[in-house]
């Protein structure tokens, strides 16, 4: 006989897988439509009706928020990933985190497109439309700061490293963001030249700073 327990984690569980089909079925959409995705279009595309929808995330900012975390999830894993992956000096590494985030971008232009830029409101429906694009300032703190917290726990930066750190963490993303949006746009060089000119740009005190001892190299 099924404990009371046993049942309600069948029941989290089955909520939960639901809800992942559900993010499914929006990022379906979101690369379809990009800014433009509207709760109509994902609730058809689940094969549900949108109060269903409603209710798996409360409302329009719930489901943006769920989708932002699932994609920054992403990035982040790929990004740590390229940070730790073996490399032939701390150049080389730089460059390939660098690369890793613009290739990232340039390979799902519509979901950088719906969590980082505003739709026009003018061709949608506004109780269809997502207020999307004014949430991208979180996701890119949150980047600071977890780029923050690599450099800070790799880094020998001396005296007020923690600050150093933050600085830097925010400031690289920041960089990565407002030379990645105008690429992506204007394409104005190949991924490769723009990861070697930006690494250029950081390349001064970061080339001089000495690894923590015991720490993963940087």
């Amino acid at each position: 006989m099924r404990t009371g327990t046993s049942q309600r984690d069948d029941q989290r569980t089955t909520a939960q897988q639901r809800r992942k089909e559900l993010l499914e079925a929006a990022d379906r959409v979101v690369l379809r439509d990009g800014p433009e995705a509207s709760m109509n279009a994902i609730a058809a595309e689940a094969g549900i009706t949108k109060p269903i929808l409603y209710r798996h995330f409360g409302d329009k900012g719930g489901l943006y928020r769920a989708l932002a975390k699932r994609h920054t999830d992403a990035l982040l894993a790929s990004l740590r990933a390229a940070l730790d992956a073996p490399a032939e000096d701390r150049r080389h590494r730089v460059e390939a985190t660098l690369d890793t985030y613009l290739a990232a971008i340039e390979a799902r232009p519509q979901v950088y497109r719906f969590l980082m830029h505003p739709a026009d409101h003018g061709q949608q429906e506004p109780e269809q439309g997502f207020d999307v694009g004014h949430h991208s300032a979180p996701l890119l703190r949150r980047l600071g700061e977890e780029l923050a917290m690599v450099i800070a726990e790799r880094l020998d930066l001396g005296s007020g490293g923690d600050e150093v750190a933050r600085v830097w963490g925010h400031g690289i993303v920041g960089m990565m963001h407002a030379a990645g949006d105008w690429w992506l746009r204007d394409r104005p060089c190949e991924r490769g030249q723009l990861v070697h000119h930006l690494t250029d740009l950081l390349w001064g005190r970061l080339s001089l700073a000495d690894d923590r001892v015991g720490a993963p190299g940087f």
